[in-house]
């Protein structure tokens, strides 16, 4: 029996031994980031050429991207989630259409990519602050400003044209996270705050937690403010997305109030990476976010003739009683 119970005890220590060492390894390449030199080359393979910056803003070092030129008449914002990088537009950024149409900008948030990677800023206000000077710099060039946010780069986007309703033309917002508390929080999630586990949690994934922890508490900081949205807003979420929760979009139509339109699209059968499976979709969506936009500009677009909630109507989409 004690023989067993040995055996037992050495088999828990070498594979909490061995997940360790995983993790370590995961760290230096699950990283969800390319460097310039990749980024670069992925441009250049489909003929094309990209053009990475570094700025300094609250003594952090920021990095971004941009694609097309200035003769656009209009700019489009990429925001990430959590976590990711500004390669996950990489595939946005390239497309031949939307080049037609837009000069395109992308930012490695706070903490991933190359902007302070593992350094996380879970303030919403503050992550605003930090990609400012990306704002300052498209303003000077032209409108309308097409900000685009997938997952909990949603919640930046909308606190964006929060502080700075002027500055933000057009809202297309991916799979969506902004009602405090309506997303998935894992077991997990409070124990890899603890620094017995911290240090060897790969860098990416802390600070995917840290934001995480800080959801709840950040998103209902922007209650107040969401009068101040005052642009058009397409809304797009897969209907069975199970991690940023779908009662998200009856909080988006209840708040929204300001915006002249409101377009909530629940797509059946899809889950939460849509910026992947439906990027015809999102595309075309940004296409007609930038007619909206021109139109609200022009004064040409009524709130009373223009909220679309039909799609909302779907089947078997019930979450604590509550239906669409």
């Amino acid at each position: 029996m004690k023989r067993a119970a040995r055996i037992f005890l050495r088999i828990v220590i070498i594979s909490i031994a061995l997940f360790i060492i995983f993790l370590l390894i995961a760290d230096r390449f699950v990283q969800f980031r390319m460097t310039d030199e990749e980024y670069n080359k992925y441009f250049a393979d489909k003929g094309l050429k990209a053009n990475i910056s570094y700025y300094n803003k609250l003594n952090r070092t920021i990095r971004y991207a941009s694609s097309g030129n200035d003769t656009s008449s209009a700019s489009i914002l990429f925001i990430h989630g959590a976590p990711s990088s500004l390669s996950y537009y990489r595939d946005y950024m390239t497309d031949s259409t939307l080049l037609q149409h837009a000069s395109m900008f992308a930012v490695d948030r706070a903490g991933y990519g190359f902007s302070g990677f593992g350094q996380a800023e879970p303030s919403l206000e503050k992550q605003v602050q930090l990609i400012m000077p990306v704002i300052d710099s498209l303003n000077k060039i032209h409108h309308p400003l097409i900000v685009v946010g997938a997952s909990y780069g949603t919640s930046i986007a909308c606190r964006l044209a929060m502080d700075h309703p002027d500055l933000v033309d057009g809202l297309v917002l991916i799979a969506p996270a902004l009602a405090p508390g309506e997303e998935k929080i894992y077991w997990v999630t409070p124990y890899i705050e603890w620094p017995i586990f911290h240090w060897f949690i790969p860098r990416m994934l802390q600070t995917a937690n840290k934001e995480k922890i800080r959801h709840k508490e950040e998103l209902a900081k922007m209650l107040p403010y969401w009068s101040n949205i005052k642009v058009p807003v397409i809304y797009i979420q897969g209907a069975n997305d199970d991690l940023v929760y779908t009662t998200n979009a009856k909080f988006a139509k209840t708040h929204l109030t300001s915006a002249p339109y409101l377009d909530i699209n629940m797509i059946p059968h899809r889950g939460h990476l849509i910026a992947f499976s439906e990027r015809p979709a999102i595309k075309a969506s940004i296409l007609k976010m930038i007619d909206l936009a021109n139109l609200n500009i022009a004064g040409k677009l009524q709130r009373d003739s223009t909220v679309n909630l039909a799609q909302m109507e779907y089947a078997g989409q019930e979450r604590n009683g509550d239906k669409f």
